[in-house]
């Protein structure tokens, strides 16, 4: 079969499967995700001897450590996955939810229907466990989906694929439900965008340059977002012990994840309070630290002199590190922060640490990102700490899914009408 009618055929199945699944009771659907999840645990060796090809052939291709490790399937990382889909299946369901109801002047009655967007094409790289956050998510929200992993994990994907059609099989719902594209051929990837007549949306997940093209070439709606420059500015009237530990965490929890700081913004009042102890615990870190001229005149007058601070330049200001490195700025107030974000930053997560209400209030109406952090850490911009069970990745579009896209973010509303006979006359 040529890889278009392959293409054709995954379509087809897929827009039926979603018509099936937009009916599916909420009972039916978490019966799929926990039989899924016994089919995951019985398949585990299976899992784990895949696993190991992908794993070999990653060290034959000269993967660095860090992709390997996001590769691996342990036991721990089934086991999250098993406890994933018990999760997702004790989420709410969104499908079917009516709000606003209203009556309107000529008497019929008016609302919004939660339902599902249909069929959801997603693509993702390295990490295999991706393949059930988004399997369990698109399921428990009515919609169909087709997967597109990476490469690098293609035997992974393709066993936990078996695992997911076991659990559908297990209670009756379509295989189709849950496809897992099974050739490595790239072509793929643009058959799968430029399928409006089958796919509703497209969520791309992975690095600035899958995203782009899928952004550039896809003729359906896309979920996505490019970088995650995010930011932490300490106000003049911040509580600088609590500055110290969010702006610490800010940045040093993980370093390789979207939500992580890039960019340290101080206000002048403060930063030689507070800039030199910062310095100190980013060094003890490894943090390799770049600055303003005022954050190296700083620091070169402090205790942490002996500390090499590098010149922040432009290009660092717009840069997602995704690494143990920092930009540094001095500014000389909270507007100046604003501006510097809006410009500088990727609408991802940004945070104020500040004890002045009306700032605060200024800060997050005016910074343009999809979540705004108040004396919090943006470690926080996450769907599982947002309270959405798993989420297929973080949005920093403006139109219908916008930060963690969870449940909600998978559906779309449309108006009902109520009526009794009702006519309209003019």
């Amino acid at each position: 079969m040529s890889l278009e009618s392959y293409m054709n055929q995954i379509g087809q199945q897929a827009r039926a499967a979603s018509r099936l699944l937009a009916k599916a009771s909420t009972e039916h659907k978490n019966n799929a995700l926990l039989a899924m999840a016994d089919a995951l645990e019985k398949a585990r060796p299976r899992l784990i001897e895949e696993n190991a090809k992908d794993i070999q052939n990653g060290e034959k291709k000269g993967l660095d450590a860090a992709l390997l490790d996001r590769l691996l399937l342990s036991d721990a990382r089934i086991d999250g996955m098993i406890e994933g889909l018990k999760q997702v299946a004790g989420l709410p369901d969104p499908i079917g939810e009516i709000t606003d109801m209203l009556y309107r002047p000529s008497g019929i009655q008016l609302g919004k229907m939660r339902v599902p967007l249909g069929v959801i094409g997603i693509i993702y790289e390295s990490r295999p466990n991706v393949t059930i956050d988004a399997a369990s998510l698109c399921l428990k929200s009515g919609n169909a989906t087709i997967l597109r992993g990476g490469s690098e994990a293609f035997y992974s994907n393709q066993a936990i694929a078996e695992a997911v059609t076991a659990g559908l099989n297990a209670v009756g719902l379509p295989e189709s439900a849950v496809q897992v594209l099974n050739t490595m051929d790239r072509d793929a990837v643009g058959r799968l965008i430029a399928m409006p007549e089958y796919v509703d949306v497209i969520v791309p997940r992975g690095g600035k340059g899958l995203i782009e093209r899928i952004s550039k070439d896809a003729r359906v709606p896309v979920i996505k977002h490019l970088d995650g420059n995010c930011h932490v500015y300490i106000d003049d009237e911040a509580d600088l012990d609590k500055a110290f530990k969010i702006a610490l965490n800010a940045k040093t929890r993980r370093y390789g994840v979207c939500n992580a700081m890039e960019s340290l913004l101080i206000h002048q009042a403060v930063a030689q309070q507070i800039l030199p102890k910062l310095v100190s615990a980013f060094h003890e870190k490894g943090v390799e630290l770049v600055g303003c001229d005022a954050t190296r005149s700083i620091v070169a007058g402090s205790a942490a002199s002996d500390i090499a601070i590098g010149v922040a330049t432009q290009e660092d200001w717009f840069t997602e590190y995704l690494a143990p490195k920092l930009s540094i700025k001095i500014l000389s107030d909270m507007e100046e922060a604003i501006e510097h974000i809006n410009h500088y930053g990727s609408h991802h997560s940004d945070a104020i640490i500040s004890q002045n209400y009306s700032k605060t209030r200024a800060f997050m109406t005016q910074v343009d990102s999809s979540s705004v952090m108040v004396n919090a850490s943006t470690a926080f911009a996450d769907g599982f700490e947002y309270g959405l069970g798993a989420e297929i990745g973080i949005s920093t579009d403006k139109i219908h899914a916008r930060g963690p896209v969870g449940l909600i973010g998978l559906t779309s509303q449309k108006y009902i009408v109520l009526g009794d006979g009702h006519t309209r006359d003019n």
